[in-house]
């Protein structure tokens, strides 16, 4: 059995790029990043219009920017939505979100945790008790919706190293504990809590967990209690198919011969609860939003998604962690954001605001390459327009 998810090698560099893209996520420790008073310059609809017609940098086939907040709004569309009819995108076309589905994720564990269903503190392997081996017995839920959790890295699943292999496989299916069980074998890379490492395998667990609390599917959870709440009606957990309904941006994939190949239809099974959701760039705006409002979790749990682990828990290179509970940190021209990148094949992300919802903006685009940091190249140039001073000289360094 395959895999059709990006290869280690491509995971590891995206996730890195993306937060680079955002001006090397977290440069400054949580506390200080709190106390910044960075004014919010004013928006510039021409140089905004100019990052997202940029397709070239890197290759996209289309671009959607929704800038929201009480600084200013825009909102803007680029390229094409289908190569083969050449319509453009709109506002209501469903994208995949990939790891934006974590912020839904975490979001439900934490509302159950209001309840008294879940406790933070609880080890994983007495929630969800069978999955993992016993020397895993450390690992708490808090460490995975923060990603202290040390799990280890996968084991047998592919390791695709052309476009053709991840187009052959990317109907490949996975059940949740068969993708559990791969990353089962070795020792804990670290003592739970004490390092940072960004893992989809965690969200795949918080999603079990969820479901062996509410006795549902996470994504039937994740509609009752986010999505019909705020009214998200094109936002969906697609489950096992692999399709995407309505209304969509398709995503492509360049071959080694230069030629597009769509790979929109794509079953998402190995990136259950952690990479698998479909939404819109309003929808996301709106759960935003909400979130940050406080309209879906009580204070005292909402502020543990504005939380960084300890000062002395850093990332594996030794940077500072930059991962809260569902979120992650961004500080560009001295401007503290929080929110979530996304991706998969075809299809990229970032929805980001900053606590106070002066700014906000949710992009999504189609990169056709998916080999480097590359593709990064418009989250930065957004992120740097819609946080730099117009006095400032150049774009930041990223």
């Amino acid at each position: 059995m395959t895999s059709t998810r990006m290869s280690r090698r491509s995971f590891v560099s995206l996730t890195v790029s993306g937060t680079a893209a955002l001006a090397a996520t977290a440069v400054l420790p949580a506390h200080r990043a709190l106390a910044l008073t960075t004014p919010i310059p004013p928006l510039d609809p021409t140089a905004l219009r100019a990052a997202i017609d940029d397709l070239e940098h890197p290759p996209s086939t289309a671009a959607q920017l929704r800038v929201g907040g009480t600084a200013g709004h825009w909102r803007g569309t680029s390229g094409v939505a289908d190569i083969r009819t050449h319509r453009p995108p709109t506002a209501h076309d469903k994208v995949r979100i990939g790891s934006i589905t974590k912020v839904f994720v975490a979001t439900v564990v934490l509302q159950l945790v209001a309840e008294g269903r879940i406790d933070l503190d609880a080890p994983v392997r007495r929630v969800l008790p069978g999955l993992l081996p016993a020397r895993f017995g450390a690992v708490t839920v808090a460490n995975l919706l923060n990603h202290t959790s040390g799990l280890p890295d996968h084991v047998g699943i592919p390791d695709p190293e052309t476009p053709e292999e991840v187009v052959r496989h990317r109907f490949d299916h996975w059940t949740p504990q068969q993708w559990v069980a791969t990353a089962t074998y070795g020792p804990l890379k670290f003592t739970p809590g004490t390092r940072q490492e960004y893992r989809g395998i965690n969200y795949a667990l918080a999603a079990l967990i969820i479901e062996k609390v509410t006795s549902r599917p996470y994504g039937e959870a994740v509609t009752a209690r986010v999505l019909r709440p705020l009214n998200l009606a094109r936002t969906v957990v697609p489950g096992d198919d692999p399709r995407i309904h309505g209304r969509h941006v398709h995503g492509y994939l360049a071959m080694t011969d230069g030629s597009l190949r769509d790979i929109t239809v794509y079953d998402q099974s190995s990136s259950r609860g952690e990479g698998d959701m479909v939404s819109t760039t309003g929808d996301l705006d709106r759960m935003l939003a909400a979130l940050f409002s406080g309209e879906l979790l009580p204070p005292e749990l909402l502020q543990l998604m504005f939380t960084l682990p300890p000062n002395d828990v850093r990332m594996l290179d030794g940077s500072p962690a930059r991962y809260s509970t569902g979120l992650q940190q961004a500080t560009v021209n001295g401007i503290t954001l929080w929110g979530k990148t996304g991706e998969t094949y075809g299809y990229k992300n970032a929805a980001f605001s900053t606590r106070d919802q002066q700014r906000r903006f949710v992009l999504a685009y189609h990169p056709t390459t998916t080999r480097d940091g590359a593709q990064s190249q418009m989250i930065a140039r957004v992120a740097d327009l819609l946080t730099r001073n117009p006095s400032a000289k150049g774009p930041a360094a990223y």
